[in-house]
């Protein structure tokens, strides 16, 4: 196992080196912190992030299905939601897509709801 860790670090620049990567991490997964095994893992990490971040991007979610999924986490019904936007009718439309979330709304969902501003003010 030690020999894996004598292995010269490199940039992953493709999906082979991606693929090494991936089986070097499950090797070296359990390395102690602080070891020449933890930082190569630490290392390695950051460099299949990095690689993963630039090829295999993953965009904002839609800002109703984030709502929504907000509310389940939180146990609310549409009438907590119309407490926090106002009438019981305005969260249908929204929720239902008929409405479009204005900027009091959206500064209203995220201080009550935690839901970041840039996914509620994207474009659904």
């Amino acid at each position: 196992m030690l020999t894996i860790f004598k292995m010269q670090l490199t940039p992953i620049r493709n999906e082979s080196d991606y693929q090494e990567a991936l089986e070097t991490l499950e090797t070296v997964f359990d390395a102690k912190r602080g070891t020449p095994e933890g930082d190569h893992l630490e290392i390695l990490s950051i460099l299949v992030d990095q690689y993963e971040k630039k090829h295999f991007p993953i965009g904002l979610p839609d800002p109703i299905e984030a709502i929504k999924f907000r509310m389940e986490q939180m146990g609310m019904k549409q009438k907590d939601l119309a407490e926090v936007l106002g009438f019981k009718s305005r969260v249908s439309e929204i929720l239902n897509k008929k409405r479009k979330l204005n900027l009091e709304m959206i500064r209203k969902l995220n201080a009550s709801l935690h839901i970041p501003a840039e996914v509620l003010v994207q474009e659904y």
